[in-house]
This record gives C-alpha cells, structure tokens and sequence, in this order.
C-alpha cells in the first residue's frame, strides 16, 4: 500500500488536524501542503496574498502542489488547490481524495478570522462566496466525501479510516 491520501475541503473542515490523526492511525506520514508553501516562498500565507493577490498566491500553490511527490502519506492542500486545474489533477494522481464536507454555518463557527487567515478570496468576497464557487470543485475531485459537520474530529477520522482503507486496496481490473 504505497498510494497516499489527499484530504480537500474548504479552510476550517479540519484538513491538517484531522489529516495528522489520519497519518498516525495508519502509521502513514503527513504534509500540510500550506507549510510548503512558506518554505518555498519564504513568507506566511497571508503576506502571500497581500503581497501577490490571490491569483499570485494561486500561482504559487500550484507549484508547491504540482511539486508533491510522495508515498504513503496524508496529504493536506490548502482550500483553494482545486481552483487550478493543474494541481487538482496532481493531487488525484497522488491517491484517493477525500472531501471534508462542512456546511456553510459550520465554517463560519470555526474560522472567525477569514481576512487574516490566508485564505485565497478577493475583496469583498465572503466565505459563502468562497464555498458556492469551490463546492463543485470538491464534489468534481473526490473520490469520497465525509460529511464533518455533525462529528467531533475523533469521529470524523474514524469515518475516513473506515472508507479509506478499501480505496487504499490495491485495484483489480478484470478483463
């Protein structure tokens, strides 16, 4: 079982808390792909933004994800790596993507600061904006969606482990 994880949802659906759960119930390694960003960017997510604007802080993601190459880990992009084609598509070709579904009032219990939390929105846009465009995204990516609104993280890593483990069976084809 070489194949990876790669956990997509919006900022807040507890992709790096509940990915890092997920790499040590099944003894895989874990990446948060927004640190790698800042590594190779030498700048936070949010001085990113500031400085480039989202489409430059898009540009930037793209490359951090499209530069993944890993096995056997649990991989935790930011929000927006599905908004470029390029870097959705890698992140399919790394393993099976589990979508972390979290309602709209859901998000906006958990994240109290999205203008200074580095998520990639223009002025002016809300969270609900953010979400009805990514949405289909998600949806387009996932190989599996786990709703996470009504469960407690040690809930929802239990509901990932339990599906996971049959996209992580090595595929039979029959001819």
């Amino acid at each position: 079982m070489n194949r990876n994880i790669v956990l997509i949802g919006m900022p807040g659906s507890g992709k790096s808390t509940v990915g890092v759960l997920l790499a040590k119930a099944l003894g895989y390694d874990f990446l948060d792909v927004d640190l790698l960003i800042q590594r190779r960017e030498g700048a936070l997510l949010q001085d990113i933004l500031d400085a480039r604007g989202t489409e430059g802080f898009l540009d930037a993601e793209e490359r951090a994800v499209r530069s993944v190459s890993c096995v056997r880990t649990v991989v935790a992009p930011g929000g927006s790596a599905v908004c470029r084609e390029e870097a959705a598509r890698h992140l399919r070709s790394l393993g099976p993507v589990v979508y972390l579904r979290v309602s709209l009032p859901e998000l906006e219990r958990r994240i109290s600061n999205p203008e200074t939390r580095g998520i990639a929105m223009e002025p002016g846009q809300t969270l609900a904006d953010v979400l009805a465009f990514r949405e289909p995204l998600y949806a387009k990516y996932a190989d599996l969606t786990i709703d996470c609104d009504s469960q407690s993280l040690p809930e929802t890593v239990r509901a990932v482990t339990g599906r996971v483990r049959d996209l992580l069976r090595p595929q039979t084809h029959h001819s």
